[in-house]
């Protein structure tokens, strides 16, 4: 999903002028109390048939049952959410109940621009939600600016077929290391045909969230959002191991990295590649598209020398600051969270829910489908990571990490370029 840069000094002038908005933490919304029944507006991003349906039928049970509060559902797109919050906050327009995810709307609660939720949530939800994922959308002062609903891991799907072929065992266990995942890759290579593919055609994301498997954090970040980066052994270790595999072994498909997971899907399904690494959501499409016989798993979570760890990047649900009502956008919120609802959207979308309890339900609803284990089984490891927190990561992001993972694994530079490139880029933007 693409970022934009966050809100500039402009934008940080526009919001201190912003009633209720208190800076450094979540904002205090300038609650009313409603004469009569109030309508919210919830901005959903839910793209995928099966979730927008689900997401249709909570606000249409939840409007049933609580006629003083009725939601508007209005749809948004992952692609431009955040340069649309941006001049929502700034026109004071909007939604009070706002779908996105943690990397991005941390920013946005640190200019005051979201509401403090905790004291609306109930015990139920607060205590479903492990404390490493509440950290996620948790300000330095303790405000609690979303609710985390689903989550992605990276997982490697395998076609049993080309192993067997190959003679190469399906790994098992719980874990499977990145010197496993290229050994068997390399096996697996022949006749014009690759071991792995891998959509990176935006690859910040994947090399943020699987580094925590090396120990790669990439920044210190202070409590105003402000960070220093230091990218070391542990921040290159995924991007190196890539290029390995694209450029010593071959195993990699190196037309892949310039494409979608979408794009690298037909490859997969089409027996040009054995594996294929992707977000765990991308289970859906191949269940839908598989071509009949043919056979297919997730295999165990991916793990560096740190384990089998990746950043827990959420799902979330915010009350604008500006929301006249938060107490009633959070109480929507509460109900957004019970676990037949997220079991419902995680089973729509092949996430995976942050509520254990929700995961319980999933886990039982999909006892038939085995591969769902492995997916929930990869979501167990989930945790926070700096860079959700660095105010100016969705600018470094785009003009800098992008760029120049781009250009390492298209072999235009080295590693100690892109080291180079990481570094100067967050130094260039003031952390």
């Amino acid at each position: 999903m693409r970022r934009k840069a966050l809100l500039g000094i402009g934008a940080l002038a526009v919001a201190g002028l912003l009633g209720g908005c208190a800076f450094g933490g979540g904002g205090t919304a300038a609650t009313s109390t409603p004469d009569g029944p109030v309508t919210l507006t919830f901005q959903s991003l839910a793209y995928q048939d099966s979730t927008v349906a689900a997401t249709q039928k909570i606000v249409d049970d939840w409007n049933a049952d609580n006629p003083d509060i009725q939601i508007d559902l209005v749809q948004g797109s992952w692609d431009n959410v955040h340069d649309q919050l941006v001049t929502q906050f700034q026109g004071d327009t909007a939604p009070d109940i706002i779908h996105d995810e943690s990397s991005d709307i941390m920013g946005f609660a640190n200019q005051g621009y979201l509401a403090d939720i905790s004291p609306y949530l109930s015990d139920d939800v607060k205590n479903a939600v492990s404390d490493e994922v509440w950290e996620t959308v948790t300000t330095s002062d303790g405000a609690i600016v979303a609710a985390p609903t689903l989550l992605q891991s990276y997982v490697v799907f395998a076609n049993t077929d080309a192993f067997s072929a190959a003679g190469v065992t399906v790994p098992d266990g719980d874990s499977l290391t990145w010197d496993d995942l290229q050994a068997d890759a390399k096996q697996l290579t022949s006749n014009g045909n690759f071991g792995v593919g891998w959509g990176l055609k935006q690859p910040t994301a994947a090399v943020m969230n699987t580094a925590l498997g090396f120990g790669g954090t990439f920044f210190d970040v202070a409590d105003d959002g402000s960070a220093t980066i230091d990218v070391g052994e542990g921040e290159l270790a995924v991007p190196e191991k890539i290029h390995a595999m694209v450029y010593d072994d071959a195993s990699l498909d190196p037309v892949s990295l310039t494409q979608s997971g979408s794009d690298v899907l037909p490859g997969f399904l089409g027996g040009k590649y054995a594996m294929y690494i992707g977000g765990n959501y991308l289970a859906q499409q191949i269940t839908e598209s598989a071509p009949a016989g043919f056979n297919w798993t997730v295999l165990p979570p991916l793990a560096g020398s740190d384990g089998a760890a990746q950043a827990a990047n959420p799902q979330t649900m915010s009350v604008s600051a500006q929301s006249k009502y938060p107490e009633q956008a959070a109480k929507f919120i509460d109900y957004f969270m019970n676990p037949e609802n997220q079991a419902a959207l995680a089973q729509g979308d092949w996430l995976i829910p942050a509520s254990s309890d929700a995961r319980d339900v999933v886990a039982e609803q999909t006892a038939d489908v085995p591969v769902w284990a492995r997916i929930l089984k990869s979501g167990e490891n989930l945790s926070g990571a700096p860079f959700q927190k660095a105010t100016n990561y969705p600018q470094w992001k785009d003009q800098y990490a992008t760029p120049g993972l781009q250009q390492y694994f298209s072999n235009s530079i080295g590693l100690d370029d892109l080291k180079k490139q990481l570094t100067d880029g967050w130094n260039s933007i003031g952390g």
